[in-house]
C-alpha cells in the first residue's frame, strides 16, 4: 500500500476542488492498495466499502449492477475521475480485469473536508475585509483553511464535527486574532471567564497555584490546535488555572457570549435520571467529575473518579465508541466536562441539575 500523490488527487472528482492544504493532508490520509486479477475490490479490506470512496487510478476493472447491467471502466478515464461506488447505480460485485490500483478514502472524512472548504470558499465582500484590518481580524476564507488548527482530525471526532455548519461559519466571523509573545499571561487563575481560545501558532503552559503550598505547579502544555478557556465559559465559573505562552505565537478568541451561543448550546446536552439510567444500561459510563475526596465520601457504585481538573489528562484512555454521563452537584462542573470530552471526539451527557445517580 502507498498514499496518493497530490497531482492524483487533483485529477479526481470532486475531491479536485479541495484547497492545496487539504490535499496535503488528505494525501497522508488515505491509501493506494494493488488488487490482483480475478479480485472484487470491494471484499479486499475488512473496511466496509460503503464507508469508503473507491477510485479506479490503474487498470480495467468490471463492473455488475443490481439491475443487471455490466460495464468496464479502464484507470485514468473520465469515469474513473468519480467514484466506482459514487451511487447513481448499485453495486453488486466488482471483479479486476486486470491487476488494479484501487485509492480509498473515508468518506465520511471526504464529505467533512469538502463542506468546510465549500464555507470557506467565498470571497468576503471588501468592506469585511477593510473592517478586519482594523480589527485584528482576517477574512473567514483565511481562518478555515488553517490545517495546522483546523485539522481533519479535529473536525471529524472534535467539538466542530458537533456543530451545525451556520454556527461554524458564524463562529469565525465572531473570532479575532490575538498575536502573543513568549511570557504572556493569557489567562490568569481565580480570573473572571471571558474568552475561548485557540491555538493558532504556538505553545502554552497551563499551571495551577496549588491551595495548600501556594505553589505554582505546571499541568500541561498546549500547542496548535489546541483550545482553552472553555470550563470557566460553560461552568461560569471563575478561571481555574494560569495559561502563559511558552513562545510567541498567534491566538483566535472568542468572547464568552459568542462562545454559549454558537459552541456550548449545541455541544452540552443534558439527560434526565431515566434517560442516563437506559444509557447506562446500554454500556454508558457514569463519570464523576467532583474532586476525589467529594467521590471518596459519596459517589454511585457504577462511577468512575474523573475530576474535572485531570480530565484532559484521562480523556485520551477513555473508549471513543462509548457514551458517557457526567454529573456533579450543580451541573456547572459536568457542563464543562461534556465539552471537554466532546473536543477528545467522546460523547458525553450532562446529568440534569438536581438529579442524583444512585
Amino acid at each position: 500500500m502507498s498514499s496518493p500523490t497530490i497531482e492524483q488527487l487533483k485529477q479526481l472528482a470532486p475531491v479536485a476542488v479541495l484547497s492545496e492544504s487539504r490535499l496535503k493532508e488528505l494525501a497522508g490520509l488515505c491509501f493506494i492498495e494493488t488488487v490482483s486479477k480475478d479480485l472484487d475490490p470491494l471484499r479486499m479490506n475488512i473496511l466496509q466499502a460503503g464507508g469508503q470512496s473507491l477510485y479506479l487510478l490503474k487498470g480495467d476493472l468490471g463492473l455488475r449492477f443490481v439491475d443487471g447491467s455490466k460495464k468496464i471502466m479502464r484507470g485514468g478515464t473520465e469515469a474513473a475521475s468519480h467514484p466506482i461506488n459514487d451511487g447513481r447505480l448499485k453495486l453488486v460485485d466488482t471483479i479486476a480485469i486486470t491487476d488494479v490500483d484501487i485509492l480509498r478514502i473515508d468518506a465520511d472524512l471526504l464529505d467533512i473536508m469538502l463542506t468546510w472548504d465549500q464555507l470557506s470558499g467565498y470571497e468576503p465582500p471588501p468592506q469585511q475585509v477593510q473592517a478586519a484590518a482594523g480589527a485584528h481580524k482576517r477574512p473567514v476564507t483565511e481562518w478555515m483553511r488553517e490545517t495546522a488548527t483546523f485539522s481533519a482530525d479535529k473536525l471529524q471526532s472534535g467539538v466542530f464535527s458537533r456543530l451545525p455548519s451556520a454556527n461554524i461559519e458564524e463562529m469565525f466571523k465572531r473570532m479575532e486574532a490575538l498575536p502573543v509573545k513568549a511570557g504572556q499571561v493569557i489567562i490568569t487563575q481565580g480570573a473572571e471567564g471571558d474568552y475561548y481560545y485557540l491555538i493558532e501558532q504556538g505553545q502554552a503552559i497551563v499551571s495551577r497555584v496549588d491551595s495548600a503550598s501556594q505553589k505554582s505547579v505546571q499541568l500541561a502544555e498546549l500547542h496548535a490546535g489546541d483550545a482553552f478557556g472553555e470550563e470557566a465559559l460553560v461552568s461560569d465559573n471563575k478561571r481555574n488555572a494560569t495559561i502563559t505562552m511558552k513562545t510567541d505565537g498567534s491566538l483566535l478568541r472568542l468572547k464568552k457570549d459568542d462562545f454559549v451561543e454558537l459552541l456550548k448550546s449545541p455541544i452540552v446536552r443534558r439527560v434526565d435520571l431515566a434517560v442516563a439510567g437506559e444509557k447506562i444500561k446500554q454500556g454508558a459510563q457514569l463519570l464523576d467529575v467532583r474532586f476525589k475526596s467529594e467521590y471518596a465520601y459519596q459517589h454511585p457504585e457504577s462511577a468512575i473518579s474523573a475530576p474535572l481538573h485531570e480530565l484532559r489528562s484521562i480523556a485520551p484512555q477513555l473508549e471513543k465508541g462509548r457514551e458517557y454521563i457526567v454529573y456533579c452537584q450543580t451541573g456547572r462542573r459536568s457542563s464543562a466536562a461534556a465539552f471537554i470530552l466532546a473536543q477528545f471526539g467522546l460523547t458525553a451527557y450532562v446529568l440534569s441539575i438536581g438529579q442524583k445517580p444512585v
